[in-house]
């Protein structure tokens, strides 16, 4: 087994081990999907077959092939395209010649829509586009069929060629079925069947149900129950006085004429009551006044002779308990009238289902395009609304949970909240890149089938990966290569692209400014910057646990952007940016793949951090010194698109957002010693986007902040917190840290968010 197989297997099995555990309590179909994922994952390791860390890691398989991949970026070895065939491929396969060619059932429909007929089918689909992509994979032989319909039958063959080891394995044609996709420039961020599912999940809490049979079903037997044992009552109702002994005139002295009927009807409804609704609570305990006056019930069919003097006396006293809490019969009408309208008062659920119903009005892989209709009071037209009252209105939350699938520029979605973070954004964002990306298509059929299939791309879970390797690309698919000779040029395109990166940073900035862009996003953006014909060294995001000590060069170039365009900043200032003559000098260290002084430098400056912990914390400090030193593409994004104006205006604003979005998750007690950790770390990576965008504001800006950052920090009870402010404070007025992080004067502290070894701000915490 490889040195990184027998590194990763002990987290493998772990996870294993959770998703055995989980099916405990869960046995559904997702839960043991998981276990046969993990168990795939170790056995594929056991036996060579997967690699952990490269960027092929399944024996004898193409980087193209779309793998399955579990958490954390391990590889089970399944292709997500070996399917088994869909009723409707089983149906074309059936109708083929018996000889058709092919050494499986797979291979002979692959071949068959290379043949003339099935060429025939496919061009239809693509011109009506009745046809969808799931797996990138799926458009494969669409593009050799649309190639060899332009003319370009050497290109059609190369493809064919590079296709054909995995012919007998892969589905490479698209599913015949029309598919809904956004208009102009909406996207949307899931389809609504999925939007339908969640509404679908919605249930009334057990809680709920419970209080509902009470109110709507055993209260008002239980006051029948009553009434019929006070009509046997000679004299006033019994009572309780104030020392808890019963007053007032005795049960069964007197028997109603319709007294036989009226029990005989309580005991059919009590028993029908117990068939739908089986009785819990103070209606089922076994001393209770309920089952005290039940089981008296259940023994006097015509009259109390069955009962003796004792049984009759707890007659009495829980006739007595009732009427002096609730008041005797007819006394209780306003209550139970009040209790009877929260019981018809329709719940989420139902509304839920109301909402699901006027969706479903929708194509299921489609959205919609105005949530007007969906959000709607309850009307005639609802046709699943049942008992629910006309003029209804349907609860925020649930419009919500419909808004996922609303079709809309993905600044609106940013402003409705259907957009709640970086990641979600960068899920929506291939929609717009795969509009831009086939703009020199000319053939609408290719440019059609082009942005389906970069969505597709686009949903490829990335692999984990070490030795500085690099995810697959869009571009290293043989059927999207195959294209070049397609391709015209559009004078508008790059123009279209570069507005459209300016904007969708802008929008992560503004929406999120407390929050990294994710690795997810970086890669959309730094699509969109290819095809805006702009290059920028943008850098992800490394984890920890699995950091090999060495940068490529586009991290040092990032930091030499930085220093650059920080120079005499705030942020500059706070973190101690090295000089731009600093990257300038020639290194020997400096080679064509890796930054060996940046890391170096990087490696250096970790040292603050201290120099005990584990590994993970060490390596964690040097990879945050990475992200101070290049911004994390901050610096990069804002001088490089020209956004500096832009952020200026905002700087104010954003900066307070993000300090306050410190104060808020800092006031969050957490007792776990890992959840503090995490905290203390999404709180400094926060603060230094929070010092970035001060860098933008005038200093007296910069000063008011931090008198109010100093009382909402008071105010919210994190004292400890204070040598942070203190600290920036002391940089913006000219003051420095020491190599240690300590202000030069006073009690401030540098913040960083690794420590190798016990955190400053966590020193007291046990």
């Amino acid at each position: 087994m490889p040195e990184q197989n027998r590194a990763a297997s002990g987290y493998a099995a772990a996870q294993w081990a959770k998703a055995v555990a989980r099916t405990a309590e869960d046995a559904g179909d997702s839960a043991l999907e998981k276990v046969r994922r993990w168990e795939d994952v170790l056995a594929g390791m056991a036996s060579g077959q997967i690699a952990v860390g490269a960027r092929t890691p399944v024996a004898d398989t193409p980087a193209w092939v779309t793998l399955e991949v579990a958490h954390g970026g391990f590889a089970t070895g399944r292709y997500l395209a070996e399917a088994p065939l869909s009723e409707d491929e089983a149906a074309r396969l059936a109708e083929l010649p018996a000889g058709a060619p092919g050494e499986s059932d797979r291979d002979r429909l692959n071949l068959w829509y290379l043949g003339d007929a099935g060429r025939a089918e496919l061009l239809q689909a693509l011109r009506s586009g009745r046809y969808r992509v799931e797996v990138p994979e799926e458009a494969a032989l669409a593009v050799a069929v649309l190639l060899l319909d332009a003319g370009f039958a050497e290109q059609t063959l190369e493809l064919v060629a590079e296709l054909r080891p995995l012919m007998h394995r892969l589905r490479f044609s698209p599913r015949l079925e029309p598919a809904a996709r956004p208009a102009g420039m909406a996207v949307r961020l899931v389809p609504v069947s999925e939007a339908v599912a969640a509404l679908r999940v919605v249930r009334m809490p057990a809680q709920l149900a419970t209080m509902r049979e009470t109110l709507g079903v055993w209260n008002p037997l239980y006051d029948r129950l009553v009434e019929l044992w006070c009509s046997t009552v000679d004299g006033e109702l019994p009572q309780l006085d104030e020392h808890g002994s019963v007053r007032g005139g005795w049960p069964c002295r007197r028997w109603p004429a319709d007294w036989a009927y009226e029990r005989a009807r309580w005991l059919d409804d009590y028993a029908e009551a117990c068939r739908n609704h089986p009785p819990s609570g103070r209606h089922a305990k076994r001393k209770s006044n309920f089952t005290r006056l039940l089981g008296a019930l259940q023994a006097c069919p015509d009259d109390s002779a069955a009962l003796s003097p004792r049984e009759v006396g707890w007659i009495r006293r829980a006739l007595a308990n009732s009427v002096t809490r609730h008041g005797g019969p007819g006394a209780r009408d306003e209550v139970r009238a009040r209790q009877a309208g929260a019981v018809t008062a329709p719940t989420y659920a139902a509304l839920a289902e109301l909402l699901a119903a006027r969706l479903g009005g929708y194509p299921a892989d489609g959205g919609v395009p105005s949530l007007d209709p969906i959000a709607a009071a309850v009307s005639e037209q609802d046709t699943a609304a049942g008992e629910i009252p006309l003029g209804t209105a349907i609860p925020a939350h649930l419009v919500e949970k419909a808004a996922r699938a609303l079709e809309a520029p993905v600044d609106e979605l940013v402003r409705r909240g259907v957009i709640t973070s970086g990641d979600v954004l960068a899920r929506v964002l291939p929609q717009l890149t795969s509009r831009f990306a086939s703009a020199d298509l000319d053939d609408p059929a290719l440019a059609e089938l082009f942005e389906q299939t970069y969505t597709a791309f686009r949903r490829r879970r990335s692999l984990l990966l070490l030795n500085l390797e690099h995810q697959v690309s869009f571009d290293e698919l043989p059927w999207v290569r195959s294209l070049d000779c397609c391709r015209s040029s559009r004078p508008n395109g790059e123009l279209a692209a570069y507005r459209a990166l300016q904007q969708g940073t802008m929008l992560a900035l503004t929406s999120f400014p407390h929050a990294l862009l994710p690795n997810p996003l970086i890669r959309e953006i730094g699509a969109l910057a290819t095809l805006a014909g702009v290059r920028h060294p943008l850098v992800d995001e490394v984890a920890a646990d699995i950091f090999m000590g060495t940068f490529t060069k586009k991290w040092r170039d990032a930091a030499e952007l930085a220093s650059r365009t920080m120079s005499g900043t705030l942020y500059a200032a706070y973190y101690d940016l090295p000089s731009e003559s600093q990257w300038a000098q020639p290194s020997r260290k400096r080679m064509r793949r890796t930054a060996d002084d940046f890391a170096e430098l990087c490696a250096e400056r970790a040292g603050e951090a201290g120099s005990s912990g584990n590994f993970v914390a060490r390596n964690g400090a040097v990879l945050e010194q990475s992200q101070i030193l290049t911004t994390h593409n901050l610096a990069v994004l804002v001088h490089g698109l020209d956004l500096t104006d832009q952020v200026r205006e905002r700087a104010p604003e954003l900066a307070r957002r993000t300090f306050d979005w410190v104060v808020r998750r800092l006031a969050q007690r957490t007792d776990d010693h890992h959840a503090a950790l995490i905290q203390v770390k999404n709180v400094a990576y926060a603060w230094r986007q929070a010092i970035f965008l001060l860098g933008f504001c005038d200093p007296e800006v910069q000063l008011s902040q931090v008198r109010e950052l100093r009382e909402e920090v008071r105010a919210h009870g994190i004292a400890r917190f204070g040598p942070a402010v203190e600290g920036l404070a002391h940089v913006i007025g000219g003051g420095r840290f020491t190599a240690s992080g300590v202000a030069s004067q006073g009690s401030g502290r540098r913040l960083l968010g690794w420590a190798a070894g016990r955190h400053w701000y966590l020193q007291n915490i046990g």
